[in-house]
């Protein structure tokens, strides 16, 4: 079991940044792929951000290529999404998952509760 906590989302005008953390705790936690994902109301989950468990493998949606960067500290057992040039079109509920391998797809094994980042224009 890998249990997920994210913090770090909130209110920011367009143009800000934002960096959001996730803890992982658990048996597996520290050799597991992180994903970051976000929910906008109405919409179904999309794929954000993944990274390896070593980091070698990192994969970013088209949407936030060059603006967002996933990152890791394994000695932590936390992951961070830093989120900069933010539009009003990243509001959304963000959620980190973990699983064995990297995938950009949403079948991942553990989810946290997710953490709200609006983003007013």
């Amino acid at each position: 079991q890998v249990q997920l906590v994210e913090s770090g989302g909130g209110l920011v005008q367009a143009g800000g940044s934002l960096r959001l953390s996730c803890a992982a705790s658990g048996r597996t936690s520290s050799s597991s792929a992180m994903g970051w994902f976000r929910q906008a109301p109405g919409k179904e989950r999309e794929f954000v951000a993944a990274m390896s468990w070593a980091g070698a493998t990192i994969y970013y949606a088209d949407s936030v290529k060059g603006r967002f960067s996933i990152s890791r500290d394994n000695a932590k057992n936390t992951v961070y999404l830093q989120m900069n040039s933010l539009k009003p079109e990243d509001t959304a509920v963000y959620y980190c998952a973990a699983r064995r391998r990297v995938a950009t797809t949403t079948d991942y094994d553990y989810w946290g509760q997710g953490t709200q980042v609006t983003v007013s224009s």
